[in-house]
């Protein structure tokens, strides 16, 4: 496997819906063009390709001086445990250095316990170990 790695933020339609299908993310597939409007005016894109193959991506949206926000992470399943996330969100990282906060957020379930344990060891904490709390609003 020849994993290339690059910076490209326009995506073909039909590769950004078969990798975020290929995770269940149908919040996104519902609407590509947003979706690939999403990603342009991220502050940061970095995806990993086999061939022609999109097999995983993360972006961060960011002032790049104090704050950045990771807001997807997402590698094909038949590629887990190969080390592509853990390239992609080395790469990003290194991106991100000097900045004061790097936020993320994912999912509070049992199922996502080996993933938070993935998050810990790239150095992120729960808020509650930082000592405050986050809020959101949602529009589903």
């Amino acid at each position: 496997m020849e994993i290339r790695y690059s910076a490209q933020k326009q995506f073909p339609a039909e590769q950004l819906f078969a990798l975020y299908d290929s995770v269940g993310w149908t919040a996104y597939t519902r609407d590509i063009p947003r979706l690939q409007a999403a990603l342009e005016r991220s502050t940061i894109v970095i995806s990993a390709w086999e061939g022609d193959d999109l097999v995983g991506l993360i972006r961060a949206l960011s002032d790049e001086a104090t704050i950045a926000y990771i807001q997807d992470i997402l590698v094909r399943p038949d590629y887990h445990k190969q080390g592509v996330g853990s390239q992609l969100m080395r790469q990003m990282l290194s991106h991100l250095t000097g900045i004061r906060q790097i936020v993320l957020m994912t999912d509070l379930d049992e199922r996502s316990s080996a993933l938070h344990d993935w998050y810990r060891s790239f150095g992120f904490k729960t808020f509650e170990a930082w000592g405050t709390l986050g809020f959101a609003i949602f529009d589903n």
